[in-house]
Order: C-alpha cells, then sequence, then structure tokens
C-alpha cells in the first residue's frame, strides 16, 4: 500500500473508529466486550491515552480510514510504567493489506522513542489469524489464559504475547 498513511487521531474521528469497532464488538469474540463504544467514548480515549503521552492512530488510504491503532499502560501502577498493551482494528477490506503491520510498527516505534520496553498484545486464541500476525512482527507468547473471556454464551482463551521493544 504505496498510498497508505499514517496519523494521528483526532477527536473527529471517534464516530468513524465507532463504525469500525463496534461490528467487532458486537459480532466477533476478537474483543470480549460485549458493550459497544460511543463516540464519546472514543474521544475521551483518544484525549485521555494522547494527554498520557501514548499513541492513538489512525491508518488511511487516499483518505479513506482503514483501521486505528493506540496503546496504553498494560497495568495500573509504576511497576508497569514501561510495559504497553496495544489494540489494533481494521475495516476487515483492509485486513491482510500491510495496514496493520504499519500502524503496530508506528506504534512500537512511538512506545521505544517514549522510553516503553514491552509492548503486549493479548489475543483471543481462537483469533488465529491475529496471533499469526503478532508471531510475525517478532512477538512470543508468553502465556495462555483458559477461559477468561466470556462472550456468546461461551468461554474463550486468550494468549498473551509481548515483544521487547
Amino acid at each position: 500500500m504505496t498510498d497508505l498513511t499514517l496519523r494521528d487521531a483526532t477527536v473527529d474521528d471517534a464516530a468513524c473508529i465507532c463504525d469500525i469497532w463496534n461490528p467487532i464488538i458486537r459480532d466477533t469474540v476478537i474483543t470480549f466486550n460485549p458493550v459497544e463504544r460511543s463516540p464519546a467514548e472514543i474521544a475521551s480515549m483518544i484525549r485521555d491515552r494522547q494527554g498520557a503521552g501514548h499513541a492513538f492512530m489512525m491508518a488511511e488510504l487516499r483518505g479513506q480510514v482503514l483501521g486505528f491503532a493506540s496503546y496504553a499502560q498494560f497495568r495500573g501502577g509504576l511497576g508497569y510504567a514501561r510495559c504497553m498493551e496495544h489494540t489494533i482494528n481494521l475495516h476487515d477490506a483492509a485486513r491482510g493489506k500491510g495496514a496493520g503491520r504499519a500502524l503496530l510498527l508506528a506504534l512500537e516505534d512511538h512506545a521505544r522513542r517514549a522510553g516503553n520496553h514491552v509492548m503486549v498484545g493479548a489475543v483471543t486464541v481462537s483469533n488465529t489469524a491475529s496471533v499469526a500476525f503478532h508471531a510475525a512482527l517478532g512477538y512470543e507468547t508468553v502465556g495462555t489464559m483458559p477461559q477468561v473471556g466470556w462472550k456468546f454464551g461461551q468461554f474463550h482463551d486468550l494468549v498473551l504475547m509481548q515483544k521487547i521493544l
């Protein structure tokens, strides 16, 4: 995708992010959260993450939004202050075309420049495409948490993958 553009998200992107994220929330186990996000909630998330010095980015191809990505501290407390967890979500039609890779590499670069040491991806085990995506970008599986997610009337396993930045 030679015309791919990455840029910082703005609060004006909130509705577009909802258009990408809410079908994933509603229809898949990519996230265990069953509650769709509102534009106000997304706008607040953008402000909070960027205000904390974390990235929240958009990927576009010739002006059309393909997806978004962000990161925040993995767990609360000073002991985890250099360990981040990312989120990447793309429109269905954008998957497998390089936008996710570009977004994740940009997040890693941002996190590294901000002095962070580890990036974590928490991936539903049944999302084999995401597990393979992370592995191809150097993420190692560091643990599997059986049956920690509940969605669509059943339990789901979570794999934790990490990369030392």
